[in-house]
């Protein structure tokens, strides 16, 4: 896998298209998939996080906990693999905006407040039914899909 931010080839499988956004362990990138040509989301651990056992442990049992969730509101876990070494794994690409996005200077008014609240509390809920617990759980990583619906 090289040069992420270029549109190279990861594992031959997928076409790194751009950087979508990095949090504490991994970067997450908008891809291609080669083998159905839909778009999906890519993440990586991030290079500091690679060296460390302990850290690839936690991405790695993350990325098997959220796949065995099936609800509405939360992305679905593709695949997980790995390139030159380094543990990644494929998800849902949503379309839209972010709720960070989405929230006016003045705050929103009630209706649409709990048009994206009781979605959100959904998926939280089902999460943590099945004992997952989001450690980043902020409105710039909920997205709204151009039809309203809420990852």
């Amino acid at each position: 896998m090289t040069d992420r931010d270029s549109g190279s080839i990861a594992s031959g499988k997928y076409v790194i298209l751009r950087a979508l956004g990095r949090g504490g362990m991994g970067a997450v990138y908008l891809a291609r998939d080669l083998r159905d040509g839909r778009k999906i989301a890519l993440k990586l651990m991030l290079p500091q996080t690679q060296v460390d056992e302990a850290a690839q442990e936690i991405f790695l049992r993350e990325i098997e906990v959220v796949a065995g969730l099936n609800h509405p509101n939360i992305v679905t876990i593709h695949a997980v693999e790995e390139a030159d070494g380094v543990p990644f794994f494929t998800m849902e690409y949503v379309e839209g905006t972010t709720l960070a996005k989405n929230i006016p200077p003045g705050g929103m008014g009630p209706q649409r407040f709990l048009e994206l609240a009781i979605p959100i509390t959904d998926a939280v809920g089902a999460a943590h039914e099945s004992g997952v617990v989001h450690r980043d759980l902020k409105p710039a990583n909920i997205k709204i899909g151009p039809s309203g619906e809420v990852k």
